[in-house]
């Protein structure tokens, strides 16, 4: 009796079922590409899906060229635009920062004495939505509009005299006026957060957080409770 020739060792049976293939457990189909190098072959074009930036000089003067081209367009407004108020962004991650908003609130522009259908008119930008929910939020924007009120100048819409209207600058002050090219019209102000390091003080070792923490947790437990017996001892008396 013949017996049939044995198989190597390093021979091993083509997989057939998916087990086989990835092994026990729960694994990831195999979908490799080995073909896909540098990107892509293209025939004779090697890495035809690289992207170059040659053009990185060419484009940079363009939008140099093209600022300059919207400025002139637009002169002597503002490059910026429209004025925006100083505004908090919205979440406990941001709101210690400043940004500028949509525009100012109708709120805003009372204090400021200005009319809301006035504003756009002389470049200031009016959000009938936000909402002033702090008074030294209103007091900056009220102060940043004041500001602009005091450097603004009207130019009016047609020449000669009857082309000039109630609150239009006069003539001899708009010769030679310099375009504003700000990116915010009117800087702002940002504080800076930075603490400098100092040597702390005997009260800060002395005072305890967490028993002043425990302390108010007691008080507003017993807070309903010490009302009640004070108002107690003012019936009886």
């Amino acid at each position: 009796r013949r017996t049939p020739p044995r198989a190597p060792s390093s021979y091993r049976p083509h997989p057939t079922t998916l087990d086989e293939m990835t092994g026990a457990g729960n694994h990831v189909i195999p979908n490799v590409h080995f073909r896909k190098v540098n990107g892509m072959t293209k025939g004779n074009h090697y890495r035809a899906m690289f992207r170059t930036w040659f053009d990185q000089a060419a484009r940079k003067k363009r939008r140099s060229q093209n600022r300059k081209t919207k400025a002139a367009k637009i002169a002597p407004r503002p490059v910026a635009g429209l004025l925006r108020p100083v505004v908090h962004p919205p979440t406990q991650r941001y709101n210690m920062k400043l940004r500028l908003g949509k525009g100012f609130t109708l709120e805003e522009l009372r204090e400021a004495k200005i009319s809301p259908k006035l504003a756009p008119t002389i470049g200031i930008a009016v959000d009938h939505r936000r909402r002033n929910k702090c008074a030294e939020s209103l007091q900056a924007n009220v102060n940043r509009l004041m500001l602009y009120k005091s450097k603004l100048l009207i130019f009016p819409k047609k020449s000669g005299k009857k082309g000039v209207k109630k609150g239009d600058t006069p003539k001899s002050e708009l010769t030679n006026v310099a375009q504003n090219t700000l990116k915010e019209i009117i800087p702002v102000e940002r504080p800076t957060l930075r603490v400098k390091a100092r040597a702390i003080t005997g009260e800060e070792k002395e005072a305890s957080a967490f028993k002043t923490l425990k302390k108010e947790r007691t008080n507003m437990k017993y807070d309903g409770a010490k009302r009640k017996k004070a108002a107690e001892g003012k019936e009886e008396k």
